[in-house]
């Protein structure tokens, strides 16, 4: 058996509008100017008290709870007016390949909370796509390797037989630490020559391409 984890924004779906409003949002709940959308983006992938923290350096606790809670206000009213991020094209065939692969599984590991998580998989139909699902509650931030080392032990397989796809240094890095090979993609957050220094075993420009990476690796 061999597994592959993918993260979610900005690996499977283009959540940068969503995410950017959201934080500009908690950002003017408590007071402080909005940020660029490129320093906003510098922190996906993280938990979102970690990315608040690290986006505010020296910022009390206080402060970025209520930057934390005026993200998740704005992002739950994103949702329940019927908000979805859309998938990137070429994911539904990436993950039909990779199924259709024999003694291949699928995994998800992101910052997002399971409640997001469940959310987003079930409004794209793909909550049954994956057999281990590991999100911000209960886990450290990544790059903490908990996510990962927790969908190792759920599927019983080792971790030189399991890859991480993602579109930041901290899913590189994370992947790194589990002992994973990592992934990385060239539509996401971070610059591809990022994701490479921090361990990628290569960056793809597009689904196709990281479709044949990944059966390639498969077949290894």
């Amino acid at each position: 058996m061999k597994l592959v984890v993918f993260d979610i924004d900005g690996t499977l779906v283009d959540s940068q509008h969503e995410i950017v409003q959201s934080m500009n949002s908690g950002l003017a709940d408590a007071g402080l100017p909005e940020m660029a959308p490129a320093e906003i983006l510098s922190i996906v992938g993280l938990s979102l008290p970690v990315a608040v923290a690290r986006l505010l350096p020296g910022a009390g606790a206080d402060l970025v709870e209520r930057v934390v809670g005026g993200y998740r206000t704005a992002f739950i009213a994103s949702r329940a007016a019927g908000a979805v991020p859309p998938l990137y094209p070429g994911v539904l065939e990436c993950l039909d390949a990779l199924a259709g692969r024999e003694g291949v599984v699928l995994g998800i590991a992101t910052g997002k909370p399971a409640r997001g998580l469940a959310a987003i998989l079930a409004a794209h139909g793909l909550t049954q796509r994956f057999v281990t699902r590991q999100s911000a509650d209960g886990h450290p931030s990544k790059p903490h390797p908990a996510m990962l080392e927790s969908a190792l032990a759920e599927t019983g397989i080792a971790a030189p037989r399991a890859a991480m796809v993602g579109d930041t240094v901290f899913d590189m890095e994370m992947a790194r630490t589990a002992g994973l090979a990592g992934f990385g993609v060239g539509w996401g957050y971070h610059p591809g020559a990022a994701l490479l220094a921090t361990g990628a075993r290569l960056v793809a420009p597009d689904y196709p391409a990281l479709t044949g990476a990944l059966l390639e690796w498969a077949d290894e």
